[in-house]
């Protein structure tokens, strides 16, 4: 039987307008670094897919590291002005996978949905593991310009050597651009852009229900059903088609939509909320 565990891997904030965008073009960006409004806290979640064939964890959160001086480059200002951290050692994705009753050696795939650092900070975790990543994500964060995109690429563990998937091109259909990821096809991963070029999510079929865990693919729920985008992802229009691809699909089937912040998520995945579309 397939399950999913959800693991809260520490706490951040950032600005308001990053949640949600405010403006367009130059502004948009802007305001998403300095907005003097800061979100609520947000938890920093990955999951992990209880199958058949195998553990598969979705993300590897953030690590502690990142509340350390110096961690992040001084000259970006991003981690300077627009985010704030929460993250002890214990909130790490080994600790909290221990937690769980599971341990990080024994997790033979990880999927991560995009190399931001709250979604790739677990990785040392790993060493051994299978790691799968858009090819055009990893391209993306390469180098200085990766690291002056958001990409800590320094802090990569020296054997990240991460599987590339080449996935189908974005069209009508959210699951036109899919590859399975599971013989039996229960769990998928599909090209999700807008947050990142390269961003992907993890579809997972349990008794008939869609259980989309979705990364940056919107802060909230709220904001992938308003189709509004955030603040500082690379293509905002990409990412309201993706908005748009997600809630077509839950027209369509009941869809549980799991992202990497939204508070409201444990209790979805508990209770199978579903995604409720107008229309």
């Amino acid at each position: 039987m397939t399950k999913i565990h959800i693991l809260r891997t520490g706490s951040v904030w950032i600005k308001a307008a990053q949640v949600r965008a405010k403006g367009t073009g130059l502004a948009r960006t802007w305001n998403g670094l300095f907005d003097r409004e800061w979100s609520p806290e947000l938890p920093i979640f990955a999951y992990l897919i209880e199958h058949p064939e195998g553990l598969i964890l979705v993300d590897t959160g953030e690590t502690a590291r990142a509340m350390q001086k110096g961690y992040f480059p001084r000259w970006h200002p991003y981690y300077h002005v627009g985010l704030r951290f929460n993250v002890k050692p214990s909130d790490e994705i080994g600790p909290q996978l221990r937690l769980a009753g599971f341990d990080a050696a024994d997790v033979p795939t990880v999927v991560l949905t995009h190399l931001h650092t709250d979604h790739a900070g677990g990785l040392a975790y790993f060493g051994k593991a299978r790691m799968l990543v858009s090819a055009v994500e990893f391209k993306a964060a390469q180098g200085f310009a990766g690291r002056a995109a958001g990409y800590p690429n320094h802090q990569w563990p020296k054997d990240f050597a991460p599987e590339l998937l080449q996935l189908p091109p974005v069209g009508a259909d959210l699951m036109a651009a899919s590859v399975p990821l599971t013989k039996d096809g229960a769990v998928r991963v599909i090209a999700a852009p807008g947050h990142t070029r390269g961003h992907m999510a993890v579809s997972v079929d349990i008794d008939g229900i869609m259980f989309l865990i979705a990364g940056d693919v919107s802060y909230l729920e709220q904001t992938l059903l308003d189709g509004v985008p955030d603040g500082l992802g690379v293509d905002p229009a990409a990412q309201v088609k993706t908005h748009g691809l997600i809630r077509d699909m839950a027209r369509r089937r009941p869809l549980v939509y799991l992202n990497g912040h939204d508070p409201a998520c444990p209790q979805r995945l508990r209770e199978r909320q579903t995604l409720q579309v107008a229309g």
